[in-house]
């Protein structure tokens, strides 16, 4: 039988980066173009020396300015404010495209837009947005996020992080934990509790008297990206310095679902990676006289694969299109953070099934995307807590109480 060589072309090319159901159709050529755009410059400046990073537990820093330059920081803030002023889809495609590359990168990403210019855009004064927002934007800053703390993780409003008011000034003391970027940043978005007891954000700068940011080693997970602490004695910052528009925790968790919209889209960049490879691997290891992708059970592994891949996809495609029009719940948020992470972390650990010994070889990447899966199934909401969310909101029974 004599294949049409152009129409079989094409159909290589459109199952290229695997879009089962042609989600493609669903997005604009703005979306196309800026996820295109992303989608090169992983496989020119990240892809090629992330395993080398990433063994070494070396943050490759002088990726920060190349991320600016391709409007990974802040895509869907306006321009004006250092953003990229496109859509809440294009923000999620871009972070797609990040994390096929390295979950760290897409984390150093959704830090920088979601986590600190935020905030700062959605909360702070005018003066606030002037002096730090452009500079985030073009990674001239680099900001991070403190709300964990080391004793409180899923429940932040036990913080004990604090401030006192002395005239112009507050005294800040506390400290953070598990805070991506700390030891590089020049800026922390650092939510504390006022005298009143009631939680705010403040912005606290690189260099101020007291302020530290240790870095954290030692992690299996999330290697080629810098985690550390933010500690806090008696640190003196200016009163301006307070995000003025906004009092409790609505301040942090909004940020925080900003991000995991993100997430959810960025862990089905790292699923794609690690079945890109599965596949062709399946295709060139032979055993028993023919490519192990021709025995059923390594079809089995594929085929479930794709289809959770492609029910992934089309929870966040439905997702952003909510996120455009300003609908998407947290709850939903919460939904496909977790089902797509989790997604992620089982086709990564079954690429490495496929690739057996070679799989937990750096020649590969499944073993890199499943460590930092793992990190990735626990931040920003753990896979638990996401459950609980779903689980309130359906019931409107809270289990947290």
């Amino acid at each position: 039988m004599h294949h049409n060589k152009t129409a079989n072309t094409a159909r290589v090319d459109k199952f290229q980066f695997h879009d089962y159901y042609n989600v493609d159709d669903l997005l604009s050529e703005d979306h196309l173009l800026a996820r295109d755009a992303v989608r090169d410059w992983v496989k020119q400046e990240v892809t090629p020396i992330i395993e080398d990073y990433s063994e070494r537990a070396e943050c490759p820093q002088h990726l920060f300015k190349g991320l600016a330059e391709i409007g990974a920081y802040g895509p869907s803030l306006p321009v004006e404010y250092g953003g990229g002023g496109m859509d809440e889809t294009a923000y999620g495609v871009i972070m797609q495209e990040l994390e096929r590359g390295d979950s760290g990168i897409r984390s150093m990403a959704s830090v920088q837009g979601s986590l600190v210019m935020y905030p700062i855009y959605r909360f702070g004064s005018e003066e606030q947005k002037r002096k730090y927002l452009p500079k985030l934007g073009s990674g001239e800053f680099i900001g991070c996020f403190g709300l964990t703390e080391p004793d409180h993780g899923s429940n932040p409003g036990g913080m004990t992080t604090h401030f006192v008011e002395d005239g112009n000034d507050i005294i800040l003391n506390g400290a953070k934990m598990w805070i991506t970027n700390s030891p590089l940043a020049d800026v922390a978005v650092v939510w504390a509790k006022n005298p009143e007891g009631k939680i705010q954000g403040v912005i606290v700068e690189k260099g101020m008297k007291g302020f530290s940011a240790p870095e954290i080693h030692g992690k299996w997970s999330l290697r080629a990206s810098i985690t550390g602490e933010l500690v806090f004695e008696d640190v003196r910052v200016p009163k301006a310095n307070i995000l003025p528009n906004v009092v409790g925790l609505k301040g942090p968790l909004s940020c925080l679902s900003k991000a995991r919209y993100g997430i959810a889209w960025g862990a089905i960049g790292a699923a794609l990676d690690c079945y890109d490879s599965a596949l062709r691997y399946s295709k060139e290891r032979i055993q028993f006289d023919k490519p192990i992708g021709q025995f059923q059970l390594t079809q089995k592994k594929l085929a479930e694969m794709i289809t959770e891949i492609t029910k992934a996809q089309l929870l966040v495609w439905r997702l952003g299109a909510l996120a455009d029009k300003g609908m998407a719940s947290p709850a939903q948020i919460s939904m496909a953070k977790r089902n797509n992470v989790h997604m992620a972390l089982e086709v990564a650990r079954e690429a490495r099934q496929i690739h057996g010994g070679m799989g937990i070889t750096n020649e590969y990447p499944c073993m890199r995307h499943m460590m930092n899966l793992e990190t990735v199934l626990t931040y920003e909401g753990t896979h638990d807590v996401h459950l609980l969310i779903t689980g309130m909101d359906v019931t409107g029974l809270n289990a947290f109480k």
